[in-house]
């Protein structure tokens, strides 16, 4: 196994824009770093599980999954429309003062740890990556057990410097918040509608 292609891979899967990145940076500027950490911990807790079942369900994911595929390619991408709508529907903080976070609803441990599992980037990164670059080499469970904790890791580290990213350009977020919105609901719709193309 390369592991420097295993390293790239998970970094650059996880750290680029997606619907959790999307979200969480959404969640930072409108609700405040404690719900986005919030909902990290879910969305991380889920993306564990989903490498864990990965790992442990691997042929038979893969014999089901044509079956189920267009399924879950309608789910998530009403899902993630659902969630641009919830993104462009707040436009203002709620009160006259502009650094008072908003409530969106999506700041939460249950929000992060259901979204993953519609979160069509997620579950595809999560039934590829094992399956490529650990059980070719490794089938002993602790080796199993080791990636998948290796892995969460990264995704994790990827969560939360989405969290820092949107702390850090919070108030250039919140000044220019109508555009900031268009912009994240775009990426959602763009991704929703790239599920079918």
């Amino acid at each position: 196994m390369s592991m420097l292609s295993f390293i790239l891979y998970c970094f650059i899967v996880t750290f680029t824009p997606g619907p959790s990145n999307i979200l969480i940076l959404s969640i930072t500027n409108k609700e405040g770093t404690a719900q986005a950490l919030r909902y990290t911990y879910g969305a991380t807790v889920a993306f564990g599980l989903l490498l864990a079942a990965s790992a442990t369900l691997n042929s038979m994911l893969a014999a089901i999954l044509p079956r189920i595929m267009l399924g879950m390619q309608i789910v998530s991408s009403l899902y993630m429309l659902y969630l641009a709508y919830q993104i462009s529907r707040k436009s203002k903080p709620a009160s006259g003062n502009k650094d008072a976070p908003t409530t969106t609803g999506l700041g939460t441990f249950r929000s992060g740890f259901i979204t993953q599992f519609v979160n069509p980037k997620v579950i595809m990164f999560t039934m590829t990556v094992i399956p490529t670059f650990i059980m070719p080499y490794y089938s002993a469970v602790p080796a199993l057990l080791a990636g998948v904790f290796g892995i969460t890791l990264i995704g994790f580290l990827a969560y939360t410097t989405w969290v820092m990213f949107g702390t850090i350009f919070k108030t250039f977020l919140q000044r220019n918040q109508r555009i900031t919105n268009l912009v994240m609901t775009a990426f959602l719709v763009y991704a929703a509608v790239m599920m079918w193309v």
